[in-house]
């Protein structure tokens, strides 16, 4: 899988870049998970990856490149104070997810 980012713009306000990424997947065919994808994202900007939240991404028909946007955050705090909940949960690990069910 190959990540790389099309364009980024800082938001100061929010404390957060805002990129646009294109995801090529030839090597694994389908679309890549959120998750590997927000991996990705995280190693290219060499950031935790508690900071990178994917807000979209889909694969354009017919090719095997996905295009995207995701928001990196300053801190996590930043992170829940500004992001929906909608979008942390869909970026949560699977693990954490059945962690808070159990609660």
């Amino acid at each position: 899988m190959e990540f790389k980012i099309t364009s980024e713009k800082k938001n100061p306000l929010l404390k957060r870049r805002e990129i646009c990424f294109h995801v090529e997947h030839n090597q694994i065919g389908g679309t890549p998970s959120r998750l590997d994808v927000r991996k990705a994202a995280a190693t290219a900007l060499k950031m935790d990856m508690d900071l990178v939240f994917v807000k979209r991404f889909e694969t354009k028909t017919g090719t095997q490149t996905a295009v995207g946007i995701a928001n990196v955050y300053d801190s996590v705090e930043q992170a829940s104070l500004v992001e929906p909940e909608y979008v942390i949960k869909r970026n949560a690990p699977p693990e954490k997810l059945k962690e808070k069910e159990g609660e």
